[in-house]
């Protein structure tokens, strides 16, 4: 892991680093080391590791829970160079939604594949971060909605280090069995008129999750209208499951 950035303000320390292929930002409190909570934050398509919704979650999870956040840059996002195959896949996906197809099970595949290279990467970074004496190993979160709950799903299926997830936007197309591995709690985010994740996909994806404990927020609106308050109870949720 190769630091490139290492800023403080207003009591939250913010580092960018490089590990690999993966560029990334890690945010924790500019306090004494201790091991801590760590939660990885998987961005939206079209987004990066510091979009400001991305932003506006880790400091609020830094300042008001004490945790470690970090969000690596999906392939062809952020930092990355673009991806040829990813780029024309996307492309061509775009055409056919706009012609009328139907864009969950296009969405779906095009999360499968991308995965297939995340989930390591996002385990390496796990290992790397945990290594840092002032994150340690400490109970870890994951949160992500649309492309970050395509991604996650896979992601949170094979890393045992999950204790708790916030999933939501994405449906069961291409995930209902990596779902239903899953048996830590999750809080699953819904928009009842999305027109991206047909709501029925969606109600599938929790229906699929195999945990216990699993709690569906279901809110009016589109894709795109995730209330603000829903990050009050994701910082609950985390609060609850990672102390």
């Amino acid at each position: 892991m190769r630091f490139t950035t290492d800023t403080s303000s207003d009591g939250i320390r913010e580092q960018l680093f490089v590990l690999g292929e993966t560029p990334g930002a890690l945010w924790t409190p500019d306090a004494p080391a201790r091991p801590r909570p760590l939660v990885l934050l998987g961005h939206g398509g079209g987004e990066h590791k510091k979009a400001p919704a991305i932003l506006a979650r880790a400091h609020r999870l830094v300042a008001e829970r004490g945790f470690a956040v970090v969000a690596p840059d999906v392939p062809g996002h952020g930092d990355r160079p673009v991806q040829e195959e990813y780029d024309r896949i996307a492309t061509a996906n775009q055409a056919r939604i706009a012609a009328g197809a139907e864009p969950g099970p296009l969405l779906a595949e095009f999360h499968a594949l991308v995965a297939r290279r995340t989930v390591p990467e996002w385990r390496a970074v796990l290992d790397a971060v945990q290594r840092l004496d002032h994150v340690g190993a400490g109970p870890v979160g994951y949160w992500g909605v649309s492309l970050g709950c395509g991604l996650g799903v896979p992601f949170v299926a094979a890393e045992p280090r999950v204790r708790a997830a916030v999933l939501g936007l994405g449906g069961a197309l291409a995930s209902a069995g990596e779902a239903a591995r899953i048996t830590v709690p999750v809080e699953f985010l819904l928009q009842w008129d999305d027109e991206r994740v047909p709501r029925a996909a969606g109600l599938a994806l929790f229906e699929a999750l195999g945990s216990a404990e699993k709690t569906l927020h279901a809110n009016p609106g589109r894709h795109g209208d995730l209330p603000a308050f829903e990050l009050d109870g994701a910082l609950r949720f985390f609060g609850r499951h990672l102390g």
